[in-house]
């Protein structure tokens, strides 16, 4: 008989956010997993940033001006801390329909309240969170309210189908990053993209549409992208000149999700600018005969002439040290609880962070 790979029907969530309104946001995320749950998904990918919202109001006003300010302060206020009440909710939606979930957010320390992360978090069917990943490079506008992730994070998800794999915008386009999941055994990569990109770029569906083929077909996996959109709440609010209502309005520069094979085929998009989820029953079996061919972490590659090192390291700002009487042990104590940083399925940190420790290094988060 051999072995027989599943096929699974996955979405993406095309929509835009309660702007700035993370219990909005909330809300609505919950309702479009409903929905999409409805119709049969069992993997439903959201945009970047979609809870609260992603900051494109960098592309119209300046870095100091008051509106900036203004509304990079109302993200924090609404920003998510992890864990916490909002994955609370967004865990309780998976299990309600035992369904994986992978969810955009603007993510805030939970001891600083001005550090903010780029971040995707991925749940599974029974509700828990298994982990997330925080964009590694804040984009143009982004690096004013985003600290930049760090290697930590840059790691599959297991799943029931398989490892899957998370990439926010730009990451898609990143050769080292896509090598790095694919390398990893990523069969799925869910992509979360912004609500616009700005007036001086190719729009934003080109560069989906572009950047998720030539990722389908060098990782050879499936690629569900899921693009954000703009609400009239964001129209009356972002603009500053009558050109930026102009581009705005201008047909053509949001949307655009799309799912892709591991050929580099598209399945299912790409979406116009309505909002709506993309649905697509997809073979997993397709990443074998695409791997067959050209397997671009594997067989079709050469480690004695190409190697690719990730630090999965995350450097600390603030430690505390302590020595024992005799001086002989250094200690290091945590500044905060292990289980609010970040997740890493099937680890034991304490048995890592005792084994860093002794090597003189720092704790792992």
């Amino acid at each position: 008989m051999g072995d027989r790979w599943q096929t699974v029907k996955v979405a993406c969530v095309q929509a835009a956010p309660a702007f700035l309104d993370r219990e909005g946001s909330l809300e609505k995320a919950v309702r479009l997993v409903d929905e999409a749950a409805s119709k049969g998904a069992r993997l439903i990918v959201f945009p970047e940033g979609f809870i609260p919202a992603h900051p494109v109001w960098y592309h119209f006003h300046a870095a100091t001006s008051r509106i900036a300010l203004e509304m990079a302060k109302e993200l924090a206020e609404n920003s998510v801390v992890v864990p916490g009440p909002v994955t609370e909710i967004l865990g309780q939606a998976a299990a309600r329909h035992g369904v994986y979930i992978v969810v955009g957010i603007c993510e805030r320390d939970h001891v600083n309240p001005g550090l903010l992360y780029n971040s995707q978090l991925f749940f599974g069917p029974e509700g828990n969170l298994l982990g997330k990943h925080v964009k590694i490079m804040p984009t143009v506008g982004e690096r004013l309210v985003h600290a930049p992730g760090f290697g930590d994070t840059m790691r599959v998800i297991p799943t029931e189908y398989g490892p899957i794999g998370g990439l926010i915008c730009g990451e898609a386009s990143n050769p080292l990053a896509i090598f790095a999941l694919a390398s990893q055994g990523a069969r799925i990569i869910a992509v979360s993209w912004p609500n616009h990109f700005s007036k001086n770029e190719h729009t934003m569906r080109d560069v989906i549409l572009m950047a998720s083929r030539a990722l389908g077909y060098r990782a050879n996996c499936f690629v569900l992208s899921a693009a954000g959109l703009i609400s009239d709440a964001m129209r009356r609010r972002l603009p500053l000149t009558g050109e930026d209502e102009v581009f705005l309005s201008k047909p053509g520069i949001c949307g655009g999700s799309v799912i892709v094979d591991p050929h580099g085929n598209i399945v299912a998009g790409p979406l116009g600018e309505e909002e709506d989820i993309l649905l697509a029953q997809i073979d997993l079996g397709e990443i074998i005969s695409a791997k067959l061919v050209h397997d671009y972490a594997g067989h079709y590659n050469r480690p004695e002439v190409f190697t690719l090192v990730m630090n999965t390291n995350r450097p600390r700002l603030f430690e505390e040290r302590a020595s024992r009487p005799s001086g002989a042990v250094r200690e290091v104590v945590e500044p905060w609880p292990a289980e609010a940083t970040a997740f890493h399925e099937g680890e034991d940190l304490s048995v890592q962070d005792r084994t860093n420790i002794e090597k003189g290094g720092h704790c792992s988060p």
